[in-house]
């Protein structure tokens, strides 16, 4: 089987009064993330007509390297600056197919 790369759709719902907090921990996690070993795209974005909305479009050269960077301290830190912020998560694991 032909190697895949993963592609990582990550949605953040930031609660309204919470939004600003939210928009800069996840600009934090960029720059760190991008270097981290298998990170082929990292990129954030901010809904144009729901301004509490981001979301994250990732490329990992494998899933392994991808879960590395999810046992990293940087998200743990996002995770505890952001407690209670997120009114809504999801994160979904694609394969590029076309």
């Amino acid at each position: 089987m032909e190697h895949q790369n993963l592609t990582i759709i990550a949605t953040i719902v930031a609660k309204p009064e919470k939004k600003e907090l939210v928009k800069a921990e996840l600009l934090k996690l960029i720059d760190k993330t991008r270097a981290e070993k298998g990170c082929i795209t990292y990129d954030l974005h901010q809904d144009n007509e729901d301004e509490n909305r981001f979301l994250f479009y990732e490329i990992w050269e494998t899933r392994a390297l991808w879960q590395t960077h999810m046992a990293n301290d940087h998200l743990a830190d996002y995770l505890q600056a952001t407690e209670g912020a997120i009114a809504d998560f999801s994160l979904n694991e694609m394969t590029h197919i076309g």
